[in-house]
């Protein structure tokens, strides 16, 4: 029988991720979240998941491993819309307590686990901080597995709103996707970034449509 995968949702919401993972038949283990509905939510509708709270009060070492770690981290900051702090502003600079999470486990599990990261975040990260901050999402993406990855700035234009990047055992593919394709009656384009972090099946997972429309 092959082994069921299992998902960590950092930053849950009212399990978007979680629900995901169901539907492509992956467990959701654990969630962390702060907002009191959002937790109610996701409590009565997922029950089988246990929540952590918030993510600077947890230790990766700590959470049941998870083949997947999930996380839409704040994106006020860095959204078009906010006051454009950037990675340095006091939401969005909560990617790094994901990553800190992603870092331990790995750690407690001899790299086994997580394998696969995925972040969620608005198209706006691409130019917050002149394309600084992207870049150093990738880089510390990248860096749980191989700390000393650099990844170039980008080109004249900007960052491209799809690619891909391949290490030693290791891939990491973004490209932005927008919900109207998605049966959702308005415009709401996001970043949406895979890393597999034993491999190169994180283009697969991002560029290969399967019995999709339009």
């Amino acid at each position: 029988m092959k082994n069921e995968l299992t998902l960590g949702s950092l930053f849950d919401g009212s399990g978007g991720f979680s629900l995901a993972g169901i539907l492509a038949g992956i467990t959701p283990v654990w969630a962390s979240e702060i907002e009191p509905f959002a937790v109610r939510v996701t409590t009565k509708r997922l029950p089988q998941m246990k929540h952590y709270g918030d993510v600077s009060q947890i230790h990766g070492g700590d959470l049941p491993p998870v083949d997947i770690i999930t996380f839409g981290s704040p994106c006020q900051d860095m959204s078009i819309a906010g006051k454009r702090s950037g990675l340095d502003g006091s939401r969005s600079s909560l990617f790094y307590e994901a990553i800190r999470i992603v870092k331990e486990m790995r750690e407690k599990t001899n790299g086994e686990k997580p394998r696969w990261l995925c972040w969620e975040n608005v198209p706006g990260a691409f130019s917050s901080n002149q394309g600084a901050d992207f870049k150093a999402v990738l880089e510390a993406v990248i860096g749980t597995k191989e700390p000393s990855a650099q990844v170039p700035p980008p080109e004249k234009n900007g960052w491209p709103y799809a690619d891909l990047y391949l290490g030693d055992g290791w891939s990491v593919a973004y490209r932005v996707l927008d919900a109207q394709y998605w049966g959702v009656p308005q415009r709401r384009a996001r970043i949406f970034l895979v890393a597999d972090l034993a491999g190169e099946r994180a283009p697969e997972v991002l560029f290969k449509s399967e019995c999709l429309s339009g």
